[in-house]
C-alpha cells in the first residue's frame, strides 16, 4: 500500500469515527482524544492531517456532505425509487421516516445536527453547511420540475421556493421530532408537502 493511501484511509477513519461520535453528542463537547482513541491513532498524528480542530471540522463536514449528496443524489435524481417523481419523492420521506425510526428517533443528519452549533463559530464550517443544504434543495427542484413537466406537480408553483420551503418544514419537524422523540412531525410534514405540491 502507498503512504499516499495510507493516509487517505487513515484520515477517512478519523472523519467517520468523528461523525459518528458527533452525532451522539455535538462539535464542541468532542475532544481529540475520544475520536483518535476510537480509530487508535495517536493524537500527535492528527496535526499531520488536520492543521487545527475547526479545520477538521471543516473537513469532518465536507466528507459527510460529500456522501449524503450521493445519497440524496441517487434516491432523488434516479428513477431507482420510482419512475414517478411523485411516488419517488414520498418514497424519499418514507425512507428517511423509517430510518429515524430505526434509530430511536435520533437525528441521523450531521448538517441539521451541528448546524446552529457551529455556524457562528467558524465561517467555513457554515460555508460548508450553506453549500450542502444549497445542493439538497437542487435535487428537490429538480424532482419538483420533472413532477410538473410529467403532470404530478402544480404547474404555477415556482420549484426553487417549494424546494426551499420543504427543506426548512423538513428541518423543522427534524427537530421537534428530536424533542418529541417521535417521528409524528416528519410525516406531517412530508404529507404536506405531498398535498401541497399535488394537482388540484
Amino acid at each position: 500500500m502507498s503512504t499516499a493511501t495510507a493516509t487517505t484511509t487513515t484520515k477517512e477513519r478519523i472523519l467517520d469515527a468523528a461523525e459518528e461520535i458527533m452525532l451522539q453528542k455535538s462539535f464542541h463537547s468532542v475532544g481529540l482524544n475520544e475520536i483518535l482513541s476510537a480509530v487508535k491513532v495517536p493524537k500527535g498524528s492528527f496535526y499531520h492531517y488536520f492543521q487545527s480542530k475547526e479545520q477538521f471540522g471543516v473537513e469532518l463536514l465536507k466528507h459527510y456532505v460529500a456522501d449524503a449528496s450521493a445519497f440524496k443524489r441517487k434516491a432523488l435524481l434516479t428513477t431507482e425509487l420510482s419512475a414517478d417523481p411523485a411516488e419517488r419523492l414520498a418514497a424519499y420521506y418514507d425512507l428517511a421516516i423509517a430510518n429515524l425510526m430505526g434509530n430511536s428517533c435520533q437525528c441521523s443528519c450531521l448538517v441539521a445536527k451541528l448546524a446552529s452549533e457551529v455556524a457562528t463559530f467558524s465561517d467555513d464550517m457554515r460555508a460548508v453547511l450553506a453549500d450542502g443544504m444549497r445542493e439538497w434543495r437542487g435535487f428537490v427542484e429538480k424532482v419538483i420540475v420533472e413532477g410538473q413537466e410529467k403532470g404530478v406537480f402544480r404547474k404555477e408553483l415556482n420549484a426553487a421556493a417549494t424546494a426551499a420551503m420543504a427543506q426548512d418544514l423538513w428541518m423543522g419537524a427534524n427537530q421537534r421530532m428530536q424533542v418529541e422523540k417521535s417521528v409524528t412531525p416528519l410525516r406531517a410534514a412530508a404529507m404536506f408537502i405531498r398535498t401541497y405540491l399535488s394537482p388540484a
